[in-house]
């Protein structure tokens, strides 16, 4: 059995937010990445009603392009954003997030100031790889 960590802490060890991205099972129909989604973990909760437990998850969505990278075979995604211009965010059941996520920043031609530390990367680069190399698990799920 495997077990992972998924992180939402607003502030990790007095220092910045750690809020983990991961995959979301959208249309379990389809193969791979077809029937998947990444959202950013922003928040974790849950409520009671008639004596059900009901676990959630406020997250925010990416969008994915519509074929990988042709030079790398990566999956491309960007921050979501609804109809005002404003991120797209909703909440969401527990079960439906499938395994963490791994991006890399799609960096670009230009270089990068030396004070962007890592935790500024979701809110500074506006389109990600999904790093389908970060371990077996993530290759299976997206090749």
């Amino acid at each position: 059995m495997h077990r992972e960590y998924i992180r939402s802490c607003p502030s990790w060890r007095n220092g910045y937010a750690w809020l983990d991205c991961a995959f979301v099972t959208t249309n379990p129909e389809l193969e791979g990445m077809l029937g998947l989604d990444i959202v950013r973990i922003l928040a974790f909760f849950f409520f009671m009603q008639h004596g059900k437990y009901y676990p959630c998850v406020v997250v925010h969505w990416f969008v994915r392009l519509e074929e990988p990278d042709p030079d790398t075979g990566m999956w491309i995604i960007h921050p979501g954003l609804n109809a005002d211009n404003q991120p797209d965010m909703s909440i969401i059941h527990l079960n439906t997030i499938y395994h963490v996520a791994h991006l890399i920043p799609v960096y670009g031609t230009q270089p990068i100031p030396p004070e962007i530390q890592p935790h500024h990367s979701y809110d500074i680069f506006q389109a990600f790889y999904i790093n389908k190399f970060a371990d077996h698990h993530a290759f299976e799920i997206i090749s």
